[in-house]
């Protein structure tokens, strides 16, 4: 009786911690981009649906090496994105905004609304993948 016990405890344990890794692995369908212009005044947000663009973005963001602390920075971002994640189709999808600037070196620093993921940075060759997305999509320019 009391294998069946642990087991159940065990097993319960196992459920639990594999629903929490799951959190953040919804499918994302749907980025919003705003530029910063020449006036330092944001465009209008244009929207990224098609399905290439969207998981060549997944996976770059995917690529972000999170470090939990607070920072400003002293100019305002090159563009504004948010990102839509879908984690059941009968719920609503769930935002996350990011704000990017990017470097002189090629790399790219994001800082998240994510509670869990605030401030970030991105090696040159995703920063350049959201660069030629975000930045030189047909629906942006």
């Amino acid at each position: 009786m009391r294998k069946i016990i642990n087991f159940t405890f065990l097993f319960a344990f196992m459920l639990l911690l594999v629903g929490c890794m799951g959190e953040d692995t919804g499918q994302l369908t749907r980025v919003d981009v705003q530029k910063n212009d020449a006036e330092e005044k944001y465009e209008e947000a244009l929207m990224i649906t098609d399905n290439e663009s969207i998981e060549l973005l997944s996976e770059a963001f995917k690529q972000i090496k999170w470090d939990n602390r607070m920072v400003k920075i002293a100019r305002k971002p090159d563009l504004k994105a948010t990102l839509f994640y879908t984690f059941d189709e009968n719920m609503p999808a769930r935002l996350v905004e990011y704000e990017i600037w990017f470097n002189e070196n090629g790399t790219a620093t994001i800082i998240s609304n994510n509670e869990n993921k605030s401030y970030g940075e991105l090696d040159k060759e995703s920063a350049k993948t959201l660069i030629n997305i975000l930045l030189k999509h047909p629906l942006v320019q």
